[in-house]
């Protein structure tokens, strides 16, 4: 724990603050059905997440503190999104109602990686960083929540320049999940490969 906090006032730890502070925001604003707005902050988070890493890269501010609060937040934001639009398109007609258990998905596999991640911080060992396939799933995550968040039926702030056709956007929706399952399995290795070295190899 010491060490978690050693160097960690810099931008990109402020950065992370902040992105866990709109997830609140986000939430009610969609509530309250400030779709343009809830859009925009979104956006926001999104694209704070992809400068600060770099921040942290180019000015030397990576800390310990830092990588646990990075996926922290991208949790927070996702497992809302995925319950906000599970909600709505569970209340919707037609198809979209038929796929959002498709959101279940993305709800319980956020939900496993924050509870287990608490559990091995806890035991004192480091939750695996994320890999290629972590990174993907996060960009494509973000990038299609925000084409339903402007142009999903029943969802889209947009919807008076474009609708996505509800095939479409089951088949982005479809595509996204399973590539957050490979992701999920992408972790399963380095975590398996911890506990071996902590518990299984003990002279």
């Amino acid at each position: 724990m010491k060490d978690l906090f050693k160097n960690w006032n810099t931008i990109p730890n402020w950065i992370s603050f902040a992105r866990i502070i709109m997830v609140p925001i986000f939430a009610v604003l969609f509530l309250n059905d400030e779709i343009v707005w809830s859009v925009f902050v979104l956006f926001l988070s999104g694209f704070s997440d992809f400068i600060d890493g770099k921040i942290a890269r180019k000015f030397n501010q990576i800390s310990e503190l830092g990588k646990m609060l990075d996926p922290v937040a991208d949790k927070l934001t996702q497992m809302t999104i995925a319950v906000l639009l599970y909600l709505r398109f569970s209340a919707a007609d037609g198809l979209v109602k038929t796929f959002s258990w498709i959101f279940l998905i993305f709800i319980i596999k956020e939900f496993v990686m924050v509870a287990f991640g608490a559990f091995m911080v806890a035991i004192g060992l480091k939750p695996s960083a994320a890999e290629i396939y972590g990174k993907a799933a996060t960009f494509a995550f973000y990038a299609v929540m925000l084409l339903l968040f402007a142009f999903a039926p029943d969802v889209g702030a947009f919807t008076n320049l474009w609708v996505i056709p509800e095939t479409l956007l089951v088949i982005l929706v479809a595509l996204t999940a399973i590539l957050c399952v490979v992701a999920f399995a992408s972790y399963l290795p380095t975590t398996y490969k911890q506990f071996k070295e902590k518990y299984f190899n003990k002279k």
